[in-house]
């Protein structure tokens, strides 16, 4: 096999934000693929195809990619943040498993800059100590289980990053893990609301979780609720070093 497949991450939106090694790696695809607003920010140019997909379409967007790699092709498939955080890699090693001829092709994983720590950067330290990040789509895994992880994690004081928290297709979700979050007695956190973090319309709203209402989020939007010491100096929002 000639090919190489490289799974990349383009960061939270900025070019500034895209790292040199991913830079590098998009200047020699022959073949971009990744959901359709994630591949529109790779430019155009000869010796370049361009292939957008829906964004249930991991799957066959990692069948095709691993296809086209073992024909020959220097591969790049995108993701947003990091492709290995609620992205693109897991997909393509379930499609790898999937075909055992193509395990001998030179894969790459190549990191890029979370919407979580991106969100975290801008409001100052919320992930100085333990956190978790939980995705609240329930696409590819039941509510009950992300119910679950929520009650889970207030309990055990973590700060908790929420990714893909409300979407025009399940608007309910959000509101049901605010409620959670209550009910476990976390309505005196402080909640970070980090929309399109690096982009021209980005938007940092802190409340405490008591105050937040489901319509503060939408897909753009990256949560994160502070553990029980997380809080304000200034305009900035920290978690101590040290657990009590």
């Amino acid at each position: 096999m000639t090919g190489t497949l490289t799974i990349a991450g383009l960061g939270p939106g900025s070019e500034a934000l895209v790292t040199p090694e991913v830079s590098a790696a998009l200047a020699t695809a022959t073949d971009i693929l990744g959901y359709a607003p994630y591949v529109a920010r790779v430019a155009p140019r000869a010796g370049l195809t361009l292939r957008p997909s829906d964004n249930r379409e991991e799957l066959q967007r990692a069948a095709e990619a691993l296809r086209l790699a073992a024909a020959g092709g220097q591969v790049v498939v995108v993701s947003s943040g990091d492709p290995g955080v609620f992205a693109m890699a897991s997909a393509v090693f379930e499609a790898l498993e999937r075909v055992p001829d193509y395990q001998d092709l030179p894969i790459r994983v190549l990191p890029g800059i979370t919407a979580m720590l991106a969100a975290a950067a801008r409001a100052g330290a919320p992930l100085g100590h333990d956190f978790c990040a939980i995705n609240l789509s329930d696409n590819l895994k039941p509510w009950a289980v992300i119910e679950k992880r929520l009650q889970l994690a207030a309990e055990a004081d973590f700060a908790i990053a929420m990714y893909n928290p409300r979407s025009a297709s399940r608007p309910e979700g959000f509101g049901r893990a605010l409620a959670v979050l209550r009910e476990a007695g976390c309505g005196e956190r402080l909640v970070i609301f980090a929309r399109a973090v690096s982009a021209a319309d980005e938007k940092i709203e802190i409340v405490a979780l008591s105050e937040a209402t489901p319509e503060m989020a939408d897909m753009r939007t990256l949560v994160i609720v502070g553990n029980s010491q997380t809080r304000r100096v200034g305009r900035w929002v920290y978690a101590p070093r040290q657990a009590r």
